[in-house]
Formats: C-alpha cells, sequence, structure tokens
C-alpha cells in the first residue's frame, strides 16, 4: 500500500479497508462460494483508490477487474456487461493506462490532469449517443436480461471510461452514475439469485470510492491550475 511515489493518506487507507471488509463481509454472510465475484470485487475496490490518486497503477487493475466482471456477467446473461467490460472498458482502460504514463504531472506518479472544451464535449455526447444506440439493438437481439437497464449501463461506462482516458475529474461523476445502475441490475439479480446480493454490495463500495475519487481529482486540479 505504500511504494515510492505511490503515498495513500489515512482517510484513504480506511476507505480501502471500509470497502474490503464490506465486499468480504456480506460475501460470508451470504454465503457466497463464488471466489471468482469476491476476488473480482476486491481488485474492483483496491483499482478504484489509486485510480482516485490519479495513478497508472488503478489502470492497471482495471483492465483485471474487468476482465472477471465480463466472465461472471456471461453467467448472469447479462450480456451487455460483458461486452461492455472486455469490449470497451478493458480496452479504454488500456488506452488510459497509455496516456496516464505518458502525462505524469511534474515528472511524478500523478497523472496530469485535463479540462475539456466545448468542442469535446459535444464529439464525447455525439459519440455516447451513437454508441448507447447501437448496444441496444445489439443486446435486444441477443435477449439480454433487464434490457433497458443495461442499455443505461453502456452509456455511463462508456461515458466513464472515456472521460478517463481524456484524464477529466468527471469521470468519476460518470463511473458514480455507473454503479447506481449496476446496484439495480444486480438488486434484480439478487431476487432469483441470493449470489446476486454480494456484487450489490461491491458496488456500492465502488460509488463511495467514485465520489471520493470526483472529490480528490478537483483537489488535484486545483493544485496543478488546471
Amino acid at each position: 500500500m505504500k511504494k515510492p511515489g505511490i503515498v495513500l493518506t489515512r482517510f484513504e487507507k480506511l476507505l480501502w479497508l471500509f470497502s474490503v471488509l464490506v465486499v468480504t463481509g456480506t460475501f460470508a454472510v451470504f454465503q457466497s462460494g463464488d471466489m471468482l465475484s469476491l476476488t473480482a470485487s476486491l481488485i474492483g475496490v483496491t483499482a478504484l483508490i489509486f485510480v482516485a490518486k490519479g495513478h497508472a497503477l488503478g489502470q492497471v487493475l482495471t483492465i483485471v477487474f474487468a476482465v472477471f466482471y465480463g466472465i461472471i456477467s456471461w453467467a448472469f446473461r447479462y450480456y451487455g456487461e460483458m461486452i461492455t467490460y472486455l469490449g470497451m472498458t478493458a480496452p479504454m482502460a488500456v488506452v488510459a493506462l497509455v496516456q496516464w504514463l505518458r502525462h505524469p504531472y511534474g515528472g511524478s506518479s500523478e497523472v496530469a490532469v485535463r479540462r475539456l472544451c466545448a468542442g469535446q464535449w459535444l464529439l464525447l455526447m455525439i459519440l455516447c449517443a451513437a454508441t448507447t444506440a447501437g448496444f441496444y439493438f445489439i443486446l435486444r437481439w441477443m435477449g439480454n436480461a433487464a434490457l433497458l437497464v443495461s442499455t443505461v449501463s453502456v452509456t455511463t461506462s462508456f461515458l466513464a471510461s472515456a472521460l478517463t482516458a481524456l484524464r477529466s475529474p468527471y469521470y468519476a461523476l460518470a463511473y458514480a452514475a455507473n454503479d447506481l445502475v449496476l446496484i439495480i441490475l444486480w438488486v434484480m439479480a439478487a431476487i432469483t439469485d441470493i449470489s446476486g446480493v454480494p456484487m450489490a454490495a461491491c458496488f456500492a463500495m465502488f460509488f463511495l470510492n467514485d465520489m471520493y475519487g470526483f472529490v480528490n481529482w478537483r483537489r488535484m486540479a486545483r493544485r496543478q491550475g488546471t
């Protein structure tokens, strides 16, 4: 948790520990033997702490989480989640990793925060709308469970992934919105399969971490004069 260039504050350590305890405790209470989901959840909450710090290690862990989560989503017939994480989130995390490594702030391990112009926001919204429309028809053809919720998840995931690669603080708000969608999605799954509860708890912890990420990135932007 503490290496040269990776120093967590006391609050960040407590947030990470709280997230790990909630995730692990939920799996224990509901007697879920799904070690893949537990492993993915623990990787995910750890990734978010480092993403919130603007450290490239967070993107490495995000790639690993995306692969695990894609496999889990396949098992629940959430094909939208599977396609989104394996076909979009993971590749975009690779792009983000390259961008973050190429744009450090002042030679430190912290990424340089970027302010987007109006034209970039407009182009991003157009791409987001096109992606959403395309995925809706693909998922409907595939017979995806919870079609509308999954489509909204695609929208928020695309926006979050793109903003992360663009080094914008607003990536965290997009991911927080995606977390809320995924909480709903896994609560729906839990109605018929109790193993969905731990995943809902996982994304509740993701939401807390992403909200902290937005606060910290705004702090980083002020410090960097962005």
